[in-house]
């Protein structure tokens, strides 16, 4: 199995499990916490966690550059790029610290609606959380040479084996009565030790050399043309998953924060099934483009990794949609039915963006990223905004209301750059992915819809549910919505497991 197969099966492992513990430990830790201690610790997480954007793009310009020495067979400008890049890293771990410092002295003034106490968690956290971007920033970019080089296994390995490791440990310290800087400490440690782990790999395995043969100032320009947009599309996925918490947290309350940022959680599980299969495509994405691969070749691939991550996401949103309120009663209570609410709308706007992941490492390939970040930021920005004054009446939805309105503009916008100025057949490829699979998801949740009508509330009947719908998306999508190559697909996958 090649290293893109292999990566893409670590994704998924990844993703899956990942969603299961997060599924089986959110409830756990929600309870220990307490609501309230529960929001300030994800707030902080979103607040801080901005700050990652002093990254200016650079893991995904190390990715796309790197990819390009190696195909062109230049060693020496490897080396040399490699060393520009970790001195301009040193500059940005600074500048984290010194936004950290007005971070932590501005929190009092910041968080209206928490109490002292709360506060005081607040910037506790904050100290640890800003040292924890100071480190993962530049130890980031290991992971990115590796992606580079094509090696998705053993940063993927990695995660894994360290997000197992992390839940036990987590599941330890919580019975025995840590708090939430328990959680940020043990985070410091993990993020350590994964770094230190990655540099060796790259080092010994890999083979990198870091060397500066040369210091211009167009290498400079080189880098900073292309990362200034992914520093800026960046801006844009602040807009779309933080800047409404770190918006919420000046005029709400700690345990409405904990309901926005559940539903923002189960969103973000849903794009991550997606997102698994596009994320190790920039490399193949940067090969397609320098061997001048032609609009249809590029819409052909992204048709074909379009329809199968379309059906997995069908999958989901037919399931949450039938499902979804009584999986989170049950999962962490009535009092979080908003969070159904927000992780529904995040799921029904994002399908089609989804869907249509290719274009985002195909843009990134193509050096194209400047219209995408442009027209996101604005139409973000203007969603945040309106979702800020929606939120003054309606709380959480009216917030998530506004970016959701904002992420749907951008992306109708961005479908006329990909047929105008790409040159991608849009068209071909709306009429491709939804063929067959459309009318059956249809029927699919008519009769899932007829399942929900079996009685009862808990945790038997919601299981007993989801098995009947999954055997009826199952059956029906494999026999009359899926085209033969994701038949065979399927097919390849339980072969696999029945030799095993």
């Amino acid at each position: 199995m090649s290293q893109l197969k292999k990566g893409a099966f670590l994704n998924y492992a990844s993703i899956i499990l990942t969603n299961v513990v997060g599924l089986l430990l959110t409830p756990f830790i929600i309870r220990t916490l307490g609501d309230s201690e529960y929001g300030v610790y994800t707030t902080i997480g979103a607040l801080v966690g901005t700050i990652s954007l002093l990254d200016l793009g650079l893991n995904n310009t190390i990715i796309r550059f790197v990819a390009q020495y190696r195909a062109e067979k230049d060693k020496k400008g490897e080396e040399n790029f490699l060393a520009i890049t970790m001195l301009i890293y040193l500059f940005i771990s600074i500048a984290v610290v010194v936004s950290g410092f007005f971070i932590y002295n501005y929190a009092d003034s910041y968080f209206e609606q928490m109490s002292s106490d709360e506060i005081a968690l607040a910037k506790s956290m904050i100290v640890f959380v800003i040292f924890n971007v100071a480190m993962s920033l530049p130890g980031g970019s290991f992971t990115a040479i590796c992606i580079a080089y094509e090696n998705f296994v053993f940063p993927k390995a990695l995660n894994i084996i360290r997000y197992i490791i992390r839940s036990i440990t987590v599941t330890v310290i919580l019975l025995y009565g840590g708090k939430a800087m328990s959680l940020v400490i043990l985070d410091t440690i993990f993020n350590i030790l994964i770094i230190l782990i990655t540099i060796y790999y790259t080092f010994t395995r890999l083979d990198i050399k870091i060397k500066l043969h040369k210091f211009e100032w167009k290498y400079l320009r080189r880098i900073f043309s292309y990362s200034i947009w992914i520093f800026i599309y960046g801006i844009v996925a602040q807009f779309q998953w933080k800047v409404g918490h770190i918006a919420l947290g000046k005029i709400s309350t700690p345990e409405i924060l904990s309901v926005y940022a559940v539903g923002l959680m189960l969103g973000g599980y849903y794009g991550a099934f997606s997102s698994a299969i596009t994320s190790v495509f920039l490399p193949r994405a940067t090969k397609m483009t320098v061997n001048k691969a032609t609009p249809e070749m590029l819409t052909s691939e992204m048709i074909k990794i379009g329809r199968v991550s379309l059906i997995a996401l069908f999958y989901i949103l037919g399931a949450f949609t039938l499902y979804g309120l009584q999986f989170v009663n049950l999962w962490v209570g009535e009092t979080y039915h908003d969070s159904w609410i927000i992780a529904l709308m995040i799921m029904i706007a994002y399908t089609v963006p989804l869907a249509q992941g290719f274009t985002g490492p195909l843009i990134e390939a193509q050096n194209k990223v400047a219209f995408k970040s442009i027209i996101y930021l604005i139409f973000l920005f203007i969603g945040t905004v309106i979702g800020y004054f929606l939120s003054l009446k309606y709380g959480a939805l009216g917030m998530i209301t506004g970016t959701v309105i904002g992420w749907f503009l951008a992306q109708n916008v961005m479908n006329f750059f990909y047929q105008r100025i790409m040159k991608l057949n849009i068209l071909r490829f709306f009429k491709e992915i939804f063929n067959k699979i459309l009318p059956i998801q249809i029927l699919i949740v008519i009769i899932g819809y007829a399942i929900n009508f079996i009685p009862g509330e808990n945790w038997l009947n919601f299981i007993i549910k989801g098995l009947l719908y999954t055997l009826t998306f199952g059956i029906l999508m494999y026999f009359f919505g899926m085209i033969p190559f994701e038949q065979k697909l399927i097919k390849d996958i339980f072969n696999k497991f029945s030799k095993k």
